[in-house]
């Protein structure tokens, strides 16, 4: 004979939710029936609108992609950035050259000096200046010096300079790197610096010392074997059209000291090099639209500086990560390896962000360093866009969303998952708004190491086997749902306080088992729990949901139609099922097991 119980438990961490641990004192109205339901349509208006995920968190894929995008680009007046706003006074065009030494034609007026293929060009007049540069050489460079900002275009270029730099820009002033439409253009340095003077630098494939610039919708490849791909010690941007690929061994890929900004174009990134970053710059990273792609595949090292060991990451910021539009795409393969990794803030307020790490946990005596998808010291904020985070390595830490400050979820979608934490935050866990799935297969779905809100939006936590749970805060914090769809399910059921202002029920439940919510002939939800490595333990709350009322809980049944996110079906038809029980909704839920899980409150639960 089948027996479903629903009762309040009160459980310590090591108790499990058995019958042998009810409370019958708070024993609530149970219904047990085998009977076929009738079939029921959702008529509740608790229905997840707006949202279309392939649910593909597991299997997505990050790879190169040189192919150009459709982009539309319209010129702010105001912007200094855009080169149809600077008007030149002559161009120079040098033409370098595998057999013969480079020449040079146009108003050259001394400016320019060749010695075989290394080509310095010296500005001490008041012009603006474009030079273009076209040809090949394969012991060759093009250096400048200007007091003025100007223009390199690249027309059919390809410079190889085995002794250093291919482009040498010691000009503080704004330069424009213009991609001439149809051209496929080349930048490659040597394994050594030997051109390097004490009195200058040189810290890259294509080095300036002043904001660089790309437009143009011609392609530039970077091949960087000593130092970065791209460097700037002021900042980087790309306009739309522009198509960048750099491949860099030993340095960063793209690096601006006070910014890289990509406000378009096709930037594809890969760097190999121990313990390098894609992008990286000591100010802000920003992602205006575009599409950037960055593959990290080197390893990790010791920091003596920090102690620590350090690892790759595919965008390293030291004050803010802000992505406002476009997409970007990250892989990083090697041990330790991270996704977006901020000294400050992160901002994700629209465009498509998939993150994929492989490697694992580095640890001994020395230190240790923990792949992570999103990792920021301080708040991360997510108020649109669509974030797919997957991590498929192992370890301690090991966790898709970290942030040492809080977190908060306005808006968009947030899928991640894990082997550790999902989401991890050491402030307040705040979700307004959105749509989260977040799924560990070694730990809690979502943890805070302060207060937990869940104040609206869609929110799935699925955590591992006792002890973890779906949702976890700290034991001496509390967790509070005042609104929205709440999915949490895992080894332990984090207790819910009393004073929060939306009802959730808790059951526990076999793994793989779907289950559809009823009030009485009315369709709330369906919902699967995971069939591998996840807890039991099951908590649900619906905007639906009122305290003190009963609900059904219906399994053996068919969920069809509706909206679907994940293992979630709202909007939708529940089918005739095997079998069915009451259970009443409270504000109050008690906890068990899990780390946090434990505190005040109280509320039914019961054992399926």
């Amino acid at each position: 004979m089948f027996l479903l119980l629903f009762v309040a438990v009160s459980c310590t961490k090591e108790d499990s939710l058995t019958s042998e641990n009810i409370n019958l004192t708070n024993t609530s109205t149970t219904t047990e029936s085998n009977d076929d339901n009738s079939t029921t349509t959702n008529t509740s208006e608790d229905v997840i609108n707006g949202v279309s995920s392939d649910g593909d968190v597991t299997s997505f894929k990050v790879a190169v992609n040189k192919n150009a995008i459709a982009e539309s680009q319209t010129v702010d007046g105001n912007d200094d950035d855009y080169i149809e706003n600077t008007s030149f006074d002559k161009t120079i065009t040098i033409t370098f050259s595998t057999s013969d030494m480079a020449s040079v034609s146009g108003d050259d007026a001394g400016i320019v000096s060749v010695n075989g293929n290394d080509v310095v060009a010296t500005n001490t007049t008041d012009q603006v200046i474009k030079y273009v540069l076209t040809g090949t050489t394969n012991d060759g460079f093009f250096k400048l010096y200007s007091s003025k900002k100007q223009a390199i275009v690249l027309n059919s270029v390809n410079i190889t300079n085995p002794d250093g730099a291919a482009i040498n820009n010691q000009s503080k002033k704004r330069t424009f790197v213009v991609l001439n439409e149809g051209t496929k253009n080349y930048l490659t340095d040597g394994t050594t610096y030997n051109d390097a003077t004490n009195d200058e630098d040189m810290k890259g494939c294509l080095f300036t010392e002043g904001q660089l610039i790309f437009s143009g919708s011609g392609y530039l490849e970077v091949n960087a074997n000593c130092k970065a791909g791209i460097r700037s010690d002021d900042y980087v941007r790309t306009l739309p059209k522009s198509n960048i690929y750099v491949n860099a061994s030993s340095g960063n890929g793209i690096r601006g000291n006070e910014a890289v900004i990509v406000t378009g174009g096709v930037i594809n990134v890969n760097v190999s090099g121990t313990a390098d970053k894609g992008i990286s710059t000591d100010g802000e990273a920003r992602f205006d639209g575009g599409r950037t792609t960055i593959i990290t595949t080197g390893g990790y090292e010791y920091d003596s500086e920090d102690n620590d060991y350090t690892a790759c990451s595919g965008v390293k910021a030291d004050s803010i990560i802000t992505i406002n539009g476009g997409e970007l795409n990250i892989m990083s393969t090697g041990t330790g390896g991270k996704g977006l990794n901020c000294d400050d803030k992160i901002n994700i307020n629209d465009g498509v962000v998939r993150i994929i790490t492989t490697g694992n946990r580095q640890k001994d005596s020395k230190g240790s360093v923990s792949p992570k998808g999103i990792k920021a010291d301080g708040t991360i904020t997510f108020n649109g866009g669509q974030t797919q985070v997957r991590l498929e390595g192992s370890g301690d830490g090991t966790e898709a969303i970290e942030s040492k400050g809080e977190i908060f979820i306005e808006a968009g979608t947030v899928e991640c998952y894990s082997y550790d934490d999902a989401i991890n935050s050491a402030g307040n866990f705040n979700s307004n708004g959105g749509y989260v799935y977040a799924r560990s297969y070694n730990n809690d779905g979502i943890d805070t190491n302060k207060n937990l809100y869940i104040n609206g939006g869609v929110v799935i936590a699925e955590g591992a086997r006792e002890p973890e749970c779906g949702i976890d805060a700290a034991e001496q914090y509390r967790a509070y749902i005042n609104g929205g769809t709440v999915i949490a399910v895992g080894g332990g059921m984090q207790a819910i306080d009393s004073s929060s202002k939306q009802a959730s029920i808790a059951v526990t439940v076999n793994m793989g088992t779907t289950i559809g919510v009823l009030d009485g002939s009315t369709a709330i939800l369906g919902y699967t729990t995971p069939s591998n490595n996840c807890g039991t333990a099951l908590m649900i709350s619906s905007p639906s949901f009122k305290n003190g009322n009963s609900y059904t809980l219906r399994t053996g049944c068919e969920i069809s139609s509706g909206t679907s996110f994940y293992n979630l079906i709202t909007g939708c038809i529940i089918g005739s099922g095997s079998q069915s029980v009451d259970v009443t909704a409270s504000t109050a839920i008690n906890g068990s097991m899990g780390g946090g899980g434990g505190g005040p409150g109280g509320g039914p639960g019961g054992h399926w």
